[in-house]
């Protein structure tokens, strides 16, 4: 069932209701938090399904500090956009892979989860209620944070009685401002996740851990960190927030989704649109020493989209890739953005058109 949205008991801004766009200084944006007017929500006891959300006011929520949330980490968390087209339309990327990445992670947290019809129609019904955030053809974009959270009180380890599913926005521009690409530093001390771990979910839990090394590596000048695998210490996974791949020759290489790593959607679309134009795709293991020999190396996600890496450091060795207007990675996003944003065909049926007669 679709869930049925109820109006909020406070009005929210009405004197700007009649307004294409919000009062933001579009050129300015980074990836940082602009609160809109609307977030989602919706409620669900254990074991039940979730039939019934509604737009409320953006700001705070009340919750038990007995929660699983709070407590134990029971959350998950999904990050995906809507584009304003040039003929004014509203664009959502992918949300069912979003949809059906949260019902992954929901099974492997014991948690209840939206349905993919529910998911999709409360993306689509937040992104309508905000939108006049959604910034202008080329400026940026909405960026949606679906949440589901383990927020009935309990004190023992084990599945909430009572879940929430939330979601709010915020209109983003570039993640990383660089705009040569990326400086990546190894890390061979600390891992990202584990063989039987989450970290193939997108679990909240899988970020916390890795702050303590991007805060030390942005502190001595680098982009990001990347991740080796807790097993052998010989293979990269993904940096802090996105998937990496790396090219040598026609050949484009990626780590597989074997259970440490995200299954990326940018990644997994990325990966098409890469075999679309001739190269070959694969998804296996690759060594930090294949990394340093590569030709070319870019990152994928969200909020990253597509962004090439100009150096590698690992240890004391320091190694620089081709970026600019001759990287496979510029070709890539150009071709990425170009179906987001509408101005080429959507032939592969990627993108949610929200109803212009709600608009």
């Amino acid at each position: 069932m679709a869930p049925s949205v109820q109006p909020s008991s406070s009005p929210l801004r009405t004197s700007e209701g009649d307004e294409k766009y919000a009062n933001v200084k579009w050129e300015e944006l980074g990836f940082s938090l602009i609160p809109t007017d609307c977030m989602y929500v919706a409620k669900c006891r254990q074991g039940e399904s979730f039939t019934e959300g509604k737009i409320v006011p953006y700001g705070d929520i009340s919750i038990s500090p007995c929660c699983p949330i709070l407590n134990y980490g029971q959350g998950l968390f999904e990050g995906l956009k809507a584009y304003r087209t040039e003929d004014d339309r509203i664009l959502i990327f992918r949300p069912h892979e979003n949809a059906l990445r949260m019902q992954d992670g929901a099974e492997r947290l014991c948690m209840s989860s939206p349905s993919v019809e529910f998911f999709v129609e409360a993306v689509k019904q937040t992104v309508l209620a905000n939108k006049k955030w959604v910034p202008p053809p080329g400026k940026g974009a909405l960026y949606i944070r679906p949440l589901l959270i383990g927020s009935g009180a309990i004190l023992g380890v084990a599945p909430a009685p009572e879940y929430t599913f939330l979601i709010y926005a915020s209109p983003v521009g570039d993640y990383h401002k660089a705009s040569s690409g990326l400086n990546l530093k190894v890390d061979h001390k600390s891992h990202r996740a584990h063989s039987g771990g989450t970290g193939g979910v997108k679990s909240c839990t899988n970020y916390s851990p890795v702050v303590k090394s991007l805060v030390e590596a942005k502190s001595s000048g680098f982009s990001d960190v990347l991740f080796l695998d807790a097993a052998t210490g010989r293979n990269i996974e993904e940096a802090s927030a996105c998937n990496i791949f790396i090219v040598k020759g026609n050949i484009v290489s990626t780590p597989p989704t074997s259970g440490t790593i995200l299954p990326g959607i940018t990644r997994k679309s990325i990966s098409e649109l890469a075999r679309d134009i001739g190269y070959q795709v694969q998804e296996r293991d690759v060594s930090v020493d294949e990394l340093l020999e590569a030709d070319e190396v870019f990152c994928t996600g969200t909020a990253v989209v597509v962004k090439a890496v100009e150096t590698v450091t690992f240890h004391d060795k320091k190694v620089k890739y081709r970026t600019g207007e001759e990287a496979l990675s510029k070709k890539l996003h150009s071709m990425l953005t170009s179906i987001q944003t509408g101005l080429v065909e959507d032939t592969k049926g990627w993108m949610v058109d929200i109803d212009p007669c709600q608009c």
